[in-house]
């Protein structure tokens, strides 16, 4: 085994000992594929920053990177950061300003503290939609540049971002032309009649964000771009913060780390930190439609709810990238930290056997962990908390398109929508994980989402066993929530409590031969007292009474959260 060090303060031109460490990874990674056999990578504590998107390929298998000292009290904190420091801030009229060149910010961190663009809600004064935009009878958005419109709800689990491309005066009042394609696609994407009533395009918009004169909320900042190429950087300080000691940070890079074709690689101990990703404020925009997935043109398909009821869907959508990606990989990321990234945290696709176990995710824009291919994947005692808070239909943890992926022993909580989805795959295993303060800002979701089909029959069907599933926050929700046509699942001792409806059997595309059994309610699943054909409901308890269900459930829920306390 060959041991090599890296610090912020090294000398690449050294051997990389301990006490002659390199300066760069990049240099840690070239010294690691010179040698024959396996390399750890030691990284001591201190920030370190990528010259671009940190790469590993097929050269680097068998090599460790990880936190000095890991695994020993002594264990250095080793921050791998895709962030540019922001200096030369003065302060005007109680603003801080900086100038950052043609530099794209859409996330702030100060003082490792999260903080939000500036924002008020919806269009001033009577606003109507047109087929470019927007009038309204208010002046007040003559001034606008730069600005980004929000739309929350367009579907109950929708909520779509799009940039305003130019504004005129009309009349006494203002005209809002927005940016395209982004535009057209929403209205191509957003069509829907529920109970008689037909909705046709985005709407008015929630809320709009990114102008000067929105600095009103301390902590909050804004990136003014009126001048292209001479950007400047605005934040409203809290109470007590001083410009010449305080640190802001804005991510750069929109890939922190990537990791492809590589066998039996490992990241153990480290913090990822200050990624962004551009995407949505270009011209295209952010026009979501469910989960991690947006539209971004190529079609919409009907969906008949009955009834009269329909939306329309993508007929094929993109996916929100991670900000750390593993492809066709195996190996291993433990005791990790994601924080302060502007997508998803950690995205990992094909490979064999790959594990994520004894991570913390927060402090996310997307979801935290995101799935899709390989077999044998494991999810294991990680915490996943504050994430979606920039794209709020972002789950916690996501996959599809597996083969015997195991989702086991994790907690996850205030998250805006989906807690764990499982879309389509083979021998999914959900097991024993807790789910609290889920669904806090959209809608039709649950702490625990399962859609289509998950195998062929008994042999490689799902698993959602042991979940506690509490506080499933907004209206419109199933704590539990089997879809689309979900088949060849097994739902059992299971705990579902505070939800606005624990689960439902009813579903379409219908489930088919899906069991629940053993499960704890505090309220029955909507069809419970009629399963359909494709449903065997048994054993389930209802106990409306909390101290009763909480005695009757003891066992269970002592089993499910984190393995590490």
């Amino acid at each position: 085994m060959f041991h090599f060090h890296v610090a912020p303060t090294g000398d690449d031109s050294g051997p990389g000992s301990v006490d002659r460490p390199f300066r760069t990874l990049e240099r840690a990674r070239s010294a690691a594929r010179e040698v024959s056999g396996e390399a750890v990578v030691s990284l001591r504590g201190g920030t370190h920053v990528p010259a671009g998107t940190f790469e590993l390929t097929e050269a680097d298998s068998g090599t460790t990177y990880q936190a000095y000292g890991y695994g020993t009290p002594e264990k250095e904190e080793a921050v791998v950061s895709g962030g540019r420091p922001i200096s030369g801030l003065r302060e005007q009229d109680g603003v801080w300003l900086a100038d950052v060149g043609d530099l794209e910010i859409r996330q702030l961190y100060v003082d490792g503290r999260r903080a939000a663009r500036a924002a008020v809600p919806g269009l001033p004064g009577t606003a109507t939609v047109t087929a470019t935009g927007y009038v309204t009878d208010s002046a007040e958005p003559r001034e606008w540049r730069g600005v980004e419109f929000v739309y929350r709800g367009v579907y109950p689990w929708t909520e779509a971002r799009l940039s305003v491309a130019g504004v005129a005066a009309d009349g006494d009042g203002t005209a809002i032309t927005m940016a395209e394609p982004g535009f057209g696609w929403a209205t191509e994407l957003y069509n829907s009649t529920w109970e008689g009533n037909t909705s046709h395009g985005p709407g008015l918009p929630t809320s709009v964000e990114n102008h000067p004169g929105f600095l009103r909320e301390p902590g909050t900042f804004v990136l003014d771009r009126s001048r292209p190429g001479e950007h400047v950087l605005m934040y409203l300080p809290l109470p007590g913060e001083d410009p010449a000691r305080t640190r802001v940070v804005a991510p750069v890079l929109e890939r922190l780390v990537s990791v492809e074709g590589t066998r039996d690689v490992a990241f153990r101990g480290l913090v990822f930190a200050e990624a962004t990703w551009l995407r949505p404020g270009r011209p295209g925009g952010f026009v979501h439609y469910h989960g991690s997935g947006y539209y971004e043109g190529g079609g919409v398909e009907t969906a008949e709810l009955g009834e009269g009821s329909s939306v329309t869907y993508p007929a094929a959508s993109v996916t929100i990238p991670a900000c750390v990606t593993f492809e066709d990989t195996s190996g291993t990321v433990e005791g990790c930290r994601f924080t302060r990234l502007g997508a998803t945290g950690l995205g990992i696709s094909g490979g064999d056997g790959f594990a994520v176990r004894g991570c913390d995710f927060d402090t996310l824009s997307a979801g935290a962990i995101m799935v899709s291919g390989g077999r044998g994947p494991t999810i294991e005692d990680n915490r996943v908390r504050r994430t979606g808070l920039e794209y709020s239909g972002s789950p916690g943890i996501s996959v599809t398109g597996t083969n015997g992926c195991v989702v086991a022993h994790n907690e996850v909580t205030q998250v805006p929508h989906c807690g764990i989805v499982a879309g389509v795959g083979e021998g999914t295993r959900i097991l024993r994980n807790l789910t609290v303060d889920t669904l806090q800002v959209l809608a039709d979701g649950g702490g625990v989402y399962m859609s289509g089909p998950q195998g062929d029959g008994p042999e490689n069907g799902a698993e959602v066993r042991g979940n506690v599933i509490k506080d499933t926050r907004t209206p419109y929700n199933f704590g539990l929530y089997l879809d689309y046509g979900a088949s060849w699942v097994t739902v059992e001792e299971n705990v579902v409590m505070h939800a606005d409806n624990t689960s439902v059997l009813h579903v379409g595309p219908p489930l088919s031969d899906v069991v629940f059994r053993g499960n704890f309610w505090d309220a029955d699943p909507l069809g419970h007292d009629n399963p359909p054909s494709g449903v065997t409901y048994e054993g389930n308890v209802t106990l409306k009474d909390e101290h009763d269900l909480n005695a009757a459930t003891e066992a269970i829920r002592s089993r499910a959260g984190l393995l590490r306390g």
